[in-house]
């Protein structure tokens, strides 16, 4: 912050109740200016401002995708040393916080339940849609290869969808368990599996923000098309590191930053696609290292999507 008037501005921008209720909100992921104008129950224009407040003095972070913007607490600096000092003292039984929280879940489930209804809208055509959008043989093809020679004895699928990782994969596990929360997706992922006569692996109704710890760690994590309907994929990426194993590893697909918004108004996606320093950050955030990075542009040049595939290992395993 360096001197005194840098340091009394920044502790102005943050000496108000509805910024601090703001920081507070962030301090639990991503959220966007809708979002935040509905659980606040404030108007857009009151949240803007506030949230420039914020972010000029560094106590947070502004992320435009298109035409939405997406905020977060700072990731470094002496703002976000300020800021997380700040969230961490907040009383969770103050009335006003409470509120928030609750009104944050509400927030939360509807953007899953929207998510939800669209995969069972769409479950029997799911995988030709994902095929017309991006490069898929080659990206299961380097998926496989990420794993190399190596035999899970556990691979847990996050959002399994169809269950086709679970099919791609089937040589590389012992055991493999897919976690969907449509009963549609998971209808038609057993059916595949059936049919390709894998019965090594399962599927299971649940939430992946929350995932039964009766299961076991993971020695392997697939994340695959998911964490963009999400709109704090670094949230989701922390809650399914505590599922791994020490010295387990996570396979993330997705796609590039993108500008496509019939994405986010028509299909459900959160973020329009995920950058490579976003990925860093965040699993920085969940001890994880990014072990490698492949990109895989579309056959349709400009016009199509860039998918990434990510690998992450875990920076805490002993040697």
């Amino acid at each position: 912050m360096g001197n005194l008037s840098n340091l009394v501005g920044v502790l102005k921008a943050a000496g108000e109740s509805t910024r601090l209720r703001l920081l507070a909100l962030l301090a639990e992921g991503d959220h966007s200016v809708k979002d935040l104008t509905e659980i606040l129950d404030q108007s857009q224009p009151r949240v803007s401002r506030h949230l420039k407040l914020l972010a000029d003095a560094g106590l947070i972070q502004r992320h435009a995708e298109g035409a939405w913007a997406y905020y977060r607490l700072a990731p470094s600096g002496a703002g976000a040393d300020l800021a997380h000092w700040l969230t961490a003292r907040i009383d969770l039984d103050d009335p006003d916080h409470r509120r928030d929280r609750a009104r944050q879940v509400e927030t939360r489930a509807a953007q899953q339940a929207q998510a939800a209804a669209y995969f069972a809208k769409v479950a029997d055509s799911w995988d030709l849609q994902a095929t017309l959008q991006v490069p898929e043989a080659a990206v299961e093809a380097a998926v496989l290869e990420a794993l190399g020679d190596r035999e899970a004895e556990l691979l847990v699928d996050l959002g399994t969808g169809t269950g086709r990782m679970l099919e791609v994969l089937a040589p590389a596990y012992r055991r493999g368990i897919g976690i969907d929360s449509s009963r549609e997706m998971l209808a038609v992922a057993r059916s595949r599996l059936a049919t390709a006569g894998i019965n090594h692996a399962q599927v299971r109704l649940g939430n992946i923000a929350d995932i039964d710890p009766a299961i076991g760690l993971a020695d392997v994590i697939v994340i695959h098309q998911v964490l963009h309907y999400f709109d704090d994929p670094g949230r989701m990426l922390a809650l399914a590191r505590r599922a791994l194993k020490p010295g387990g590893e996570v396979l993330i697909v997705d796609f590039a930053p993108h500008e496509l918004e019939v994405l986010r108004s028509e299909h459900e996606h959160r973020r329009l696609g995920l950058s490579h320093e976003q990925m860093q950050d965040w699993a920085d955030a969940a001890s994880l290292d990014v072990a490698s990075v492949r990109d895989f542009p579309s056959k349709a040049g400009t016009r199509g999507l860039t998918v990434c595939l990510w690998r992450l290992t875990d920076s805490d395993k002993t040697d």
